[in-house]
């Protein structure tokens, strides 16, 4: 089942996302890295097998299961005051990034189901309105995802915003696979906003109290400052105050020493426990 209070991204979620700064660069072999820097470079959360691990981490906590790939069908109005939540990474009705989906969706596949409702989407953005959307939008984004692409649609967005972002910083800022995966789901739920609990936001607050590899501290000390930020910012919204998704999965992951996220991998999110082996 879905947990509505927590899944939410905030409504802030649309706001473009800032450069982020180059991802790190491995040092000639005569002269080795230090061992974060060779992590990174080695693998980094976009390496295929650690991305389908964050997409099930995220995917835990967002829709109760493993099977993230059988959430391109998911949508519901959660009552959290965003409208419809639908899709892979919780696209919302009410915070712009469903309007672009459901726009590069349209461009792609021209005449498709749902472009009927891009004047809809356009007047609800910034709402709760379902407005030009009832009684069908459900249906038909249901009928949508059985379409390949839409669904590659739907991965190009998750990217495009939340993905790639999270990955680049968490390169730039020294940090493994742990690390960018944490900044990723920052993304994924606070968005990127300007607003106090907006991802680059939590980042500076870490920043304020621990240094990341790249600037010469040490990871795991930053990482803890990252997720004590998370969750101050978690707690400031009644939506997110569950901040079991930090305090029973990746405080776990950094308190092992997990830093590359190497199954096996033992978690809980609300109270329902989790593996992968």
């Amino acid at each position: 089942m879905k947990h509505p209070s927590h899944t939410s991204p905030t409504t802030r979620r649309r706001a473009l996302l800032a450069l982020f700064g180059a991802a790190l660069t491995s040092a000639p072999l005569l002269n080795p890295a230090p061992a974060a820097a060779l992590r990174v470079t080695a693998a980094g959360l976009d390496d295929p097998a650690k991305k389908e691990i964050a997409m099930k981490l995220v995917s835990s906590a967002e829709n109760s299961s493993l099977d993230w790939k059988a959430q391109y069908k998911y949508i519901e109005d959660i009552g959290d005051g965003r409208g419809y939540t639908a899709g892979i990474i919780g696209f919302c009705s009410g915070t712009g990034d469903m309007l672009d989906l459901v726009e590069l969706y349209a461009d792609r596949r021209p005449g498709n189901v749902l472009a009927p409702y891009l004047p809809a989407l356009r007047r609800v953005n910034g709402t709760d309105s379902h407005d030009g959307l009832d009684p069908h939008f459900p249906r038909d984004w249901a009928r949508a995802a059985q379409d390949q692409e839409f669904r590659r649609a739907q991965d190009h967005e998750r990217d495009r915003v939340y993905f790639n972002p999270a990955v680049r910083q968490g390169k730039a800022d020294g940090l493994g696979v742990l690390g960018q995966f944490t900044y990723y789901d920052a993304i994924v739920m606070h968005g990127d906003g300007g607003d106090p609990t907006s991802f680059r936001n939590i980042r500076g607050r870490a920043l304020n109290r621990a240094r990341p590899p790249a600037q010469g501290g040490d990871e795991v000390t930053y990482l803890h400052a990252f997720l004590d930020a998370r969750v101050w910012a978690m707690k400031q919204e009644e939506a997110h105050s569950d901040t079991s998704r930090v305090d029973t999965a990746q405080r776990v992951f950094l308190r092992e020493g997990n830093l590359d996220l190497d199954p096996p991998l033992d978690w809980k999110v609300y109270g329902d426990s989790y593996h992968i082996g």
